[in-house]
């Protein structure tokens, strides 16, 4: 079914409920076929008016943060994993309330804070997380295993005595990578910690499994998580956030004024620092329907944002036709990782978020004004 862009209004973010739903299908595939356990992890999707339809399909959510867990507790339910790098001791009684598994950063933390769970009352599993130092991600910001990272425990810090009390184990290394990525580190944590695993009771794939993917290796990753279950008998959770909203949604975004200094440019009010801030962190090139790369059409125009920060551009495209004010632009495949990232630098108005229905009809769930961006401040 197709959007109507002349009923959006800009910019806003629209959800495709059949795309994600056709996502999540894929998703429960893997579960029903492997009898894992697949969450949704709020750092990269947390659109929270879509969490009725998540969980039809998905057991729960992987969070990284207080708020992460209240919003996953109170607006999602069923399970609760939590990971920081390091835990607040003022937040962490709060923590408990909503998490019911608690991945530890080292055994420094494990030690300082597990008197506090066992008093707590509450059967809440913990574990550590593991850095088995095998990167399979190229852009370094986004690589747990880099040089000197401060993401989990590596093999010779691991400190086994202290092991008591701890039911699994969790490792993150990926970012948008197929399942043959998964199956090299798996080679590794194997080899590395594999004798731990008979003390365990579950396993954390972490993230960065881009499941729904069209090119996607799905038998592998079923194939992996199954010899696990058979091998050692741990509980396998994964939690991709991008693999849930991936290619389910889009951005649209309206030209604002055109000008020409040497080439031609177009202002939008969708910005690369507010609204795609991966833009200039990956950085990467969105998608525009109907746009090509420079020269492939007659019309070049450099899309940039309203805001003061010079580098403010989405980058070079070209076009069949000249642009003009109140023209709509359509980025592809922006649910994940923007949302979550939105900030109001400049004051500049925050998308609205809608949902395109099943059944043809557009809900905006949400418009941002003033007040958003006032009480960001004080």
């Amino acid at each position: 079914m197709t959007i109507d862009i002349q009923q959006i209004p800009t910019p806003c973010y629209v959800c495709d409920e059949a795309l994600l739903r056709k996502n999540l299908e894929i998703l429960k595939q893997v579960q029903d076929q492997t009898e894992c356990n697949i969450l949704l992890a709020l750092k990269g999707f947390s659109m929270f008016s879509t969490f009725p339809i998540v969980r039809e399909y998905l057991r729960g959510v992987a969070t990284s943060s207080l708020n992460e867990a209240r919003l996953g507790f109170e607006e999602f339910g069923g399970m609760v994993h939590m990971y920081t790098p390091a835990y607040k001791e003022s937040e962490f009684s709060e923590i408990m309330n909503y998490a019911d598994h608690l991945v530890f950063n080292s055994f420094e933390q494990w030690k300082r804070f597990r008197p506090l769970v066992q008093r707590s009352g509450k059967k809440i599993e913990c574990g550590i997380r593991i850095n088995p130092e095998h990167s399979e991600v190229t852009t370094e910001i986004y690589d747990p295993c880099q040089k000197f990272s401060r993401m989990g425990v590596t093999q010779s810090q691991f400190d086994e005595q202290s092991m008591g009390g701890l039911t699994g184990i969790h490792f993150h290394n990926l970012c948008e990578k197929n399942s043959d990525s998964l199956e090299r580190t798996w080679t590794v944590v194997e080899k590395k910690f594999g004798h731990l695993f008979s003390r365990l009771e579950w396993i954390n794939l972490g993230g960065g499994h881009h499941i729904t993917r069209s090119d996607y290796d799905l038998e592998r990753l079923c194939r992996i998580i199954r010899n696990i279950r058979k091998k050692y008998g741990l509980t396998v959770f994964l939690e991709p956030g991008e693999a849930i909203a991936l290619n389910a949604g889009i951005l649209v975004a309206s030209v604002m004024d055109t000008m020409h200094n040497g080439m031609d440019i177009a202002l939008l009010d969708a910005s690369a620092t507010t609204h795609m801030p991966d833009v200039l962190e990956m950085p990467y090139r969105p998608t525009i329907v109907g746009a090509g790369v420079p020269d492939q059409y007659p019309y070049l125009y450099r899309l940039g944002g309203t805001t003061c920060l010079s580098g403010d551009i989405i980058g070079d495209y070209s076009f069949p036709q000249p642009l003009k004010p109140g023209d709509k632009l359509v980025f592809e495949d922006m649910l994940h990782y923007t949302m979550v990232k939105n900030t109001t630098f400049n004051g500049v108005e925050l998308p609205s978020i809608a949902i395109w229905t099943k059944e043809g009809k557009l809900e905006v769930v949400r418009k941002f004004g003033y007040e958003d961006y006032r009480n960001r401040l004080s």
